[in-house]
C-alpha cells in the first residue's frame, strides 16, 4: 500500500512540474509577441530623439541596427541549445524588445524630420602603381 502512495505522490509531483513548465512556456510565449506590437513603445521615452538632428539620428539608427543584429544572433545561437528557447527569452528578449522600440522611435523621428541618408563617400582609388620602368631591372 505504501508503494502505491509513493507512486501516486511521485506522479502528482511530475504532473505539477509539467503544469508549471507549461504555464511558464505560455507566459513566455505571451511576452514574445510584444516585441512587434504597439505595446513595445511603452518601453521607450517618446521624447528620446526629439532634440536629435538628422546626423545624430543617422548614427543612432545605424547603432541600433547593429545592436539588434547582434542580439538576434545571440538569440538564434541560444535557441540551438537544450533549453535554448527559454534561455533566449529569459536572457535576451527584454533587451530585444527595448532596442526594437527605440529603433522604431528613431525611424519615426527620422521620417518626421524629413531626413535623408548621407551618401557614402566614393571608394578610394587604388594606390598608384610604381612608376613604370623603375621596378624592372
Amino acid at each position: 500500500m505504501t508503494s502505491q502512495r509513493l507512486f501516486d505522490s511521485a506522479a502528482a509531483r511530475r504532473a505539477v512540474a509539467a503544469a508549471a513548465l507549461i504555464a511558464a512556456a505560455l507566459g513566455l510565449s505571451g511576452c514574445a509577441g510584444i516585441g512587434d506590437s504597439a505595446l513595445s513603445q511603452a518601453f521607450v521615452d517618446p521624447a528620446r530623439y526629439e532634440l536629435y538632428d538628422c546626423k545624430q539620428l543617422e548614427a543612432e539608427r545605424k547603432s541600433l541596427d547593429t545592436q539588434l543584429a547582434k542580439l538576434d544572433g545571440l538569440m538564434r545561437k541560444a535557441q540551438t541549445g537544450v533549453a535554448g528557447p527559454v534561455v533566449a527569452e529569459v536572457a535576451y528578449r527584454n533587451d530585444y524588445i527595448n532596442l526594437k522600440a527605440q529603433s522604431r522611435l528613431a525611424e519615426q523621428t527620422w521620417r518626421d524630420n524629413h531626413c535623408t541618408a548621407t551618401p557614402e563617400p566614393p571608394a578610394a582609388a587604388p594606390a598608384a602603381t610604381k612608376r613604370a620602368g623603375r621596378g624592372a631591372r
